[in-house]
């Protein structure tokens, strides 16, 4: 059982009375756009969750702005921009990505004049090729299985504000790095990165991927609750490919195999792989947070937690 007596907890009604000036630039439209599959997300979780975030934000910001100014007079070189990095993690299936698209689009409407930008750790996996060589492609997703000096290296390029950095491509339809594919981060004022790994240790290393994070959050929920999102998640994916089938995708296999087979198959990997993932190295995490939100059924958050100190 995880102890939280460094987090103060607020209810969801406590919680929402943090907001600030609360402007409402998004509407359904962008909603149904941001979430992912099998998530849910509302206008209420907007003005009642999101809206104090970004708040909260805004002052994690303009704090870390003025103190990086001091910093450089302190040292006597001229100020430059350094990015502010926000952190979201979290088990599969949890809805991280919701979270970090929402948290994009409002951020991009609050400051038009910054360059916001938004990657997921799913690029620095190994290549499917290169985890079947080490004999660990069972092990996908866990610490070990992530290109870990290369996210290091791609952080601190980042956080140098060495002009554009690349990164790897990952897609979910191939279950791959995508070959030849190559994305940028291009000098952004603020980057979210979100994964299930960047708040832990990296697999033989010494620096957190976290160290380069100015705001972290923890997306929570019960493990019950969250199998039942990602066999959801499966089922929806799986039904995508039955109607559109491509033999290229990685649920196309799946689509000549029994139902029951492959609801099983769904559930197996669950309990051997993610849950194991969360439990063992994901969940340990969550005390690296700043803040914490937790769901319950329909992904409903019904509180938040924030680190006092």
């Amino acid at each position: 059982m995880q102890d939280f007596m460094n987090y103060n907890e607020y209810t969801r009604q406590e919680w929402s009375q943090f907001h600030g000036d609360y402007f409402n630039e998004i509407d359904d439209h962008d909603l149904e756009k941001i979430k992912s599959v099998d998530d849910q997300v509302s206008l209420q979780d907007v003005k009642e969750i999101y809206a104090p975030l970004r708040h909260l934000l805004h002052l994690y910001l303009h704090h870390y702005q003025h103190l990086s100014r001091a910093k450089a007079d302190f040292l006597g070189v001229k100020p430059h921009k350094i990015p502010f990095i926000i952190g979201i993690s979290g088990s599969v299936a949890v809805g991280k990505s919701t979270t970090a698209r929402l948290l994009k689009v409002m951020l991009q409407r609050a400051y038009p004049q910054y360059n916001i930008e938004q990657i997921t750790t799913d690029g620095f996996l190994y290549p499917n090729a290169e985890l079947e060589k080490r004999g660990i492609l069972g092990d996908k997703g866990f610490p070990w299985s992530y290109d870990n000096e290369r996210l290091l290296l791609f952080l601190e390029q980042v956080k140098a504000n060495r002009g554009p950095v690349e990164y790897p491509s990952y897609s979910h339809e191939i279950y791959d790095i995508v070959p030849n594919q190559i994305n940028v981060v291009n000098n952004p004022d603020i980057l979210i990165i979100e994964g299930i790994n960047v708040l832990q240790l990296p697999h033989n290393q010494n620096i957190y991927v976290s160290d380069y994070f100015d705001f972290s959050i923890y997306v929570d929920a019960d493990p019950h609750l969250i199998e039942q999102w990602y066999i959801h998640r499966f089922e929806g994916f799986l039904q995508a490919e039955i109607e559109h089938p491509d033999p290229s995708n990685y649920y196309y296999q799946f689509t000549k195999k029994p139902r029951s087979e492959v609801m099983a198959y769904a559930h197996q990997v669950w309990h051997d792989v993610n849950y194991k993932n969360l439990v063992e190295y994901i969940a340990p995490t969550i005390n690296r947070a700043d803040l914490i939100l937790h769901k319950t059924k329909g992904h409903f958050m019904d509180k938040v937690l924030l680190k006092k100190y």
